[in-house]
């Protein structure tokens, strides 16, 4: 027997967020009554497991606690709809929030729609200042302006998504990383401006470690589809550095210095290694657009 045609099948990733999904699961299930709704548990230690098999929700559980990121990637993988709605399940995200973004993308020919949260919205002055220099660096990087860059919720074309399961990170990356992705893979993106919740109990995201891993992932992946954006730059400022150095000395004593001819090749080097990965980069998508 054929499975069924789904149109939409709903991800939710959840440790420990009971409370929260007693009341979002009902109404997403109104809200989409012809929805797929899957959780996937992720080491869990509360009765989300029961909760899920008296709603009729589909659960997938982690035996240990894994990541949001690797809950998105088995939840993407289980899915049998033709497009993927993710969001979080901590009571940020409504219903309402996914009709909104569901709306936007039947409408119009858009790849991936993301949920936009306003400076407000988010916890501390910190992290606004965080998402604020990571949206910018995002944004220079793949060439588009970047909203959101860290929204837990989106819906996209599911063979889209899946074709950047071997990129996302296990941990909470994963929307920087998909959304990089498909930018720089020539896809649509949208954002939806939406007005978040006060999350219910404590968040699992560690700031400082996760911040870097931001950075991290932001020059991973932007070295990976747009190698000059990243190495250009570097080598640049390697050759004003040694024409800086090159002309105080040469005026104080007349002299080329071995610092300066270093600084010199390692700008060239720099330089040419950009150029291999942009090439590089060129073959892997010819190779893939023939797949």
């Amino acid at each position: 027997m054929s499975e069924p045609d789904v149109e939409l099948s709903i991800i939710l990733p959840a440790l420990n967020e009971a409370s929260s999904l007693a009341t979002l699961l009902p109404r997403l299930r109104e809200t989409f009554p012809a929805a797929e709704l899957i959780v996937v548990d992720d080491g869990s230690s509360d009765h989300t497991a029961e909760l899920c098999h008296r709603l009729g929700c589909r659960s997938v559980r982690n035996p240990y606690r894994m990541g949001n990121g690797a809950a998105i990637k088995r939840g993407a993988r289980a899915a049998r709809g033709r497009y993927l709605a993710m969001l979080d399940a901590d009571g940020q995200h409504t219903a309402d929030h996914v009709l909104r973004l569901w709306q936007r993308i039947k409408s119009a020919d858009i790849d991936m729609v993301v949920g936009a949260r306003s400076a407000r919205d988010h916890a501390s002055p910190f992290r606004r200042f965080g998402n604020f220099v990571f949206n910018r660096l995002a944004s220079w990087m793949t060439g588009q302006p970047i909203s959101d860059l860290t929204s837990g919720l989106r819906i996209s074309r599911t063979h889209q998504f899946r074709d950047f399961l071997h990129l996302l990170p296990n941990g909470f990356s994963y929307p920087t990383t998909s959304t990089m992705a498909f930018f720089r893979s020539g896809y649509t993106v949208a954002y939806e401006p939406i007005d978040v919740r006060q999350r219910e109990g404590r968040s699992h995201l560690k700031i400082w470690r996760e911040g870097a891993r931001f950075l991290v992932i932001i020059f991973k992946i932007g070295a990976l589809y747009s190698p000059l954006k990243l190495f250009l730059p570097i080598a640049a400022f390697l050759f004003a550095t040694a024409t800086a150095l090159y002309s105080v000395t040469y005026l104080d004593t007349g002299r080329f210095t071995n610092m300066s001819a270093l600084l010199y090749m390692t700008s060239l080097l720099t330089f040419l290694i950009g150029i291999v990965s942009e090439q590089i980069t060129s073959l892997m998508f010819a190779r893939r657009e023939r797949g």
